[in-house]
């Protein structure tokens, strides 16, 4: 039976210890090797070929995020698992933008870690139990609405500026509205006031900065 091998890199030496006799319970996986540092396992891993890199994100020097890209970079065989006591939602993605497959806490129980191990090396990303369901909050949140534009001014007078955004003319805004002339002269008015601009090509160009008009926010 060919054996997962695993390279340990965690800048806590008694941590690594419980990790590799945890390992060693299990006869299909070994530790191939181990690191103090991200810098430390870039010099190890090609001499190594893991499957999977057991890596903590809180280390001096490199960081764990960092040595996560470069580790992906240098050996893509490798699958990365991080085994970390962060479990804010920045480090979570900066590990999976960087190229890990997998993110357990460090309070993982025994089986969930070699099973993670086993897993990550057959190919499938893996979290720990928290934070997949972090994950799936996150994605289960809808996205913010993008705020109304020029919140200073009325509805109407939203709908005048793109109308002039437009390039249309009083008349031309006046019929589209249903209003009088005087009063889109007045609502006009007001919008240069507000926006401070003096002329309606001025007022034009804001407008379209922030997607009225058909411009692009």
């Amino acid at each position: 039976m060919e054996r997962i091998r695993v390279l340990l890199v965690d800048d806590h030496a008694h941590f690594r210890a419980g990790l590799r006799a945890l390992l060693a319970t299990a006869a299909d996986l070994e530790v191939c090797g181990e690191a103090a540092s991200g810098e430390e396992a870039l010099a190890v891993v090609g001499r190594t070929t893991p499957d999977v890199v057991l890596l903590d994100l809180g280390m001096p020097g490199m960081g764990g995020v960092a040595a996560t890209e470069r580790l992906v970079a240098a050996s893509p065989h490798a699958r990365v698992l991080v085994l970390s006591m962060s479990d804010d939602d920045d480090s979570v993605f900066a590990a999976l933008r960087a190229g890990a497959r997998g993110y357990l806490l460090k309070g993982a129980g025994r089986g969930e870690i070699l099973r993670s191990v086993r897993a990550v090396a057959e190919g499938e990303a893996i979290f720990g139990p928290s934070i997949a369901l972090r994950l799936a909050a996150f994605f289960a949140t809808p996205p913010a609405t993008p705020a109304e534009p020029f919140p200073e001014l009325t509805a109407r007078e939203r709908e005048v500026l793109d109308l002039v955004a437009r390039h249309r003319t009083n008349p031309q805004i006046a019929d589209a509205l249903g209003v009088s002339s005087k009063t889109v002269r007045n609502h006009v008015s007001n919008v240069f006031a507000k926006l401070q601009v003096a002329d309606r090509a001025t007022a034009a160009e804001v407008a379209q900065r922030s997607g009225l008009g058909g411009g692009t926010r």
